[in-house]
């Protein structure tokens, strides 16, 4: 049976895939929080290699405060990054497989087509530069691992943008919402199943990869529908990024290419409004 390790396991990525685990019976699951397993104790995480025998650790542990990061540098780094550079040197050591999730905070944001995995990085912010010294990391630690580069992730579980606008929805008759800034949101329960097929097919074509929904949104388009399909009404506006300032810089253009997952590993990628829909219907 092959075992696996979920670090990081109370947030949305991890709750996705303890919610659909039991689909994968194949699979000896071990589900540890922060406050269960710290990636960043070299010492615990080493014991919990020792104790099981562990052919895979799925890392979903991240500092995911992307404004709050440009203040609190240290920590980001911390986790992001330095508690990486532990994970990935004992994966080395223990023979263990490592999948990592990563983000498109470490593109620049400024091409108007999709970014591949070979195009160059340029984090603008904290956050993302932490996550690419954390990809770095790995890179030079470790020579089995999957780097899964993501946006815009959301789900039924934990904090994330849809969630937000459900509870505006509810709170609010007005609301703007950026509409220069495009990517594509991702159901954190689609991205769960990914991972766990590739697992199941013992693929060796290791290294980084792009995974979304398919298709292009903005904020507002992302607001518009989840409104829409949850039949609330709301007078929804349209503004420029420069008009909702934030600490930390977005990328403007952010839509991933999924052209390598895609061919490598043979999956077809839902749409993200229709992946929005069940994941409005799964938390109703």
């Amino acid at each position: 049976m092959v075992s696996i390790l979920v670090t990081g396991a109370s947030g949305q990525l991890g709750q996705s895939i303890k919610k659909i685990s039991p689909r994968f019976p194949e699979f000896h699951f071990h589900f540890k929080d922060s406050s269960e397993l710290n990636i960043g104790d070299k010492k615990a995480l080493k014991t919990a290699f020792e104790n099981q025998k562990i052919d895979y650790c799925i890392n979903c542990a991240a500092y995911t405060q992307v404004d709050k990061a440009e203040s609190d540098k240290e920590k980001a780094n911390l986790i992001n990054n330095e508690a990486i550079s532990i994970l990935s040197e004992l994966c080395q050591e223990f023979k263990v497989t490592l999948i990592h999730i990563s983000t498109d905070f470490v593109f620049e944001g400024t091409k108007n087509i999709p970014y591949t995995e070979s195009d160059q990085t340029n984090p603008q912010s904290i956050y993302g530069k932490t996550k690419l010294a954390g990809e770095k990391a790995i890179h030079q630690n470790l020579e089995q691992y999957f780097i899964f580069r993501t946006s815009w992730l959301y789900s039924e579980f934990g904090h994330n943008f849809m969630k937000s606008m459900l509870k505006y929805g509810q709170e609010k008759k007005q609301l703007s919402v950026v509409y220069d800034q495009v990517g594509t949101p991702t159901y954190a329960v689609d991205l769960a199943e990914f991972i766990l097929k590739i697992i199941s097919s013992k693929s060796n074509q290791y290294g980084i990869y792009n995974y979304s929904n398919e298709g292009i949104a903005s904020w507002y388009d992302f607001a518009f529908n989840i409104f829409r399909i949850s039949g609330i009404k709301i007078d929804l506006k349209p503004i420029k990024s420069e008009e909702y300032l934030t600490p930390a810089k977005r990328p403007s253009y952010s839509v991933l290419d999924k052209t390598k997952a895609k061919t490598i590993f043979q999956v077809e990628i839902p749409h993200w409004q229709d992946s929005l829909a069940k994941a409005l219907q799964e938390l109703n």
